[in-house]
């Protein structure tokens, strides 16, 4: 099962280093990664999107847990949270495909932020299945490049 971890960390040299660290050494797997400082200069936010059952999820928190300079751990998997990501995708365009993908980004309110002769640039916000959508209807027209920042998520509550 996938799921969203929030690690609220000191903004300290290292604390990434210790983290990953912790998902390697153990043989965890980290699908995607996002760190950033929050509102507060001395804090920042790693947000960890990784696979497993309950029993190893719990674990990874409690490990987290006991690393210095971690100031708070939430799986956001079983509670609810806004979860966004953002997506760069460069898409292979001609004179006649290049107004049905632009239609097709106006539809996913996604925006094109750069255009060659024959390649369009877009950049998409939004949670998974809004983005895997946009991505399959992209790879009919040829996906040159794709980049993708992880997943970011606060709590609702």
């Amino acid at each position: 099962m996938r799921h969203t971890i929030s690690v609220l960390v000191e903004n300290k040299f290292g604390v990434l280093t210790r983290v990953a660290g912790l998902f390697s050494g153990r043989g965890y797997n980290i699908d995607s990664l996002n760190v950033a400082p929050t509102h507060d200069s001395t804090a920042s936010r790693m947000t960890i999107v990784t696979h497993g059952d309950e029993a190893t999820i719990e674990q990874i928190i409690k490990q987290l847990n006991k690393l210095p300079d971690v100031l708070k751990v939430q799986d956001f998997t079983a509670g609810e949270s806004v979860d966004r990501e953002l997506v760069l995708v460069k898409v292979s365009v001609d004179s006649k495909s290049r107004a049905e993908v632009m239609q097709i980004t106006d539809i996913f309110r996604a925006k094109i932020v750069d255009v060659q002769p024959k390649s369009l640039t877009i950049e998409i916000t939004g949670n998974d299945s809004k983005v895997d959508k946009f991505l399959e209807l992209m790879r009919t027209f040829g996906v040159q490049e794709i980049t993708r920042t992880g997943k970011v998520a606060l709590p609702r509550k």
